[in-house]
């Protein structure tokens, strides 16, 4: 394909008229967020909770092992909130880490209100 220049140029309107023209753009509904949870079970042990929270979730150590209480205290806890593909990849990753790792912990994701 050959590109010519000239007719870029020649094909300029110069009418003098320096408007814009903008398209009104309809208003698009923010796709709905993924609340990922983490559920207590009577078998994992805290410290791996907290190893999926630091290595799956980017938590630091007081924020993993704080969230870790709060799974093992209230039975569950939403541990981030993602658009639908991120909740199903972090579920995915943690379910199988655990299930390599002979633990029954549970990840689950509910959309957003």
């Amino acid at each position: 394909m050959h590109f010519d220049a000239t007719m870029m140029a020649n094909s300029s309107d110069d009418d003098g008229d320096t408007s814009v023209i903008t398209e009104t753009k309809p208003k698009t509904k923010r796709p709905p967020l993924y609340k990922v949870m983490l559920l207590n079970d009577d078998y994992t042990p805290m410290e791996f909770v907290v190893h999926i929270l630091e290595r799956f979730f980017g938590l630091n150590h007081a924020q993993a092992f704080e969230i870790m209480l709060v799974v093992h205290k209230k039975g569950l806890a939403v541990v981030g909130v993602f658009s639908h593909e991120i909740a199903e990849t972090k579920v995915g990753q943690v379910m199988d880490f655990a299930r390599r790792h002979q633990h029954p912990l549970q990840c689950t994701m509910e959309k957003e209100e």
